[in-house]
């Protein structure tokens, strides 16, 4: 009689006669998958949001250097007058206050310099006197060094 029971209880879950549905393991098991992709994936993702912060920072170093040729351009050569807010005027998606930018001009050299927004490393382009660019970058956090290389440079510099 108990084996009978049993084969037929066994039976019935083979065809799937008998309740439908996942085991307390099968449910564990799934779980402990998902936890495990889930912390392979959330630090890489992290570390991308970081490097976006710090691409949308060289891009606005970048759009700053534009306007403040194009501004010299219109003050017969002198950076003097290119201020962050002649630079705004120039191309509007560079801030016109603050922002993470600071804009100091010379007569005949510049400095640019953009702090990302999430990693706070900084990002510059410095025009000398005799025409040459340095793009210097500054890491806040060593063993996080998002957009910003080992050499201190992220430009063509």
């Amino acid at each position: 009689m108990f084996l009978q029971n049993l084969r037929a209880k066994v039976g019935a879950r083979l065809n799937g006669d008998s309740e439908a549905g996942f085991t307390l393991i099968e449910l564990l098991v799934v779980m402990l998958i998902l936890g495990i992709l889930a912390a392979i994936a959330l630090p890489a993702f992290f570390n991308q949001r970081a490097k976006a912060n710090d691409a949308n920072a060289k891009a606005t170093a970048n759009s700053a250097e534009t306007a403040m040729e194009t501004c010299a351009t219109e003050n017969n050569g002198s950076y003097a007058a290119c201020t962050q807010e002649a630079l705004h005027a120039v191309e509007p998606t560079i801030p016109a206050k603050e922002g993470g930018l600071a804009v100091v001009p010379a007569a005949k050299k510049y400095t640019i310099t953009v702090t990302a927004a999430t990693t706070e490393d900084t990002f510059g382009v410095e025009r000398e006197e005799n025409g040459n660019l340095k793009f210097p970058c500054t890491a806040k956090n060593p063993e996080n060094r998002g957009g910003c290389p080992s050499t201190n440079t992220w430009g063509n510099g």
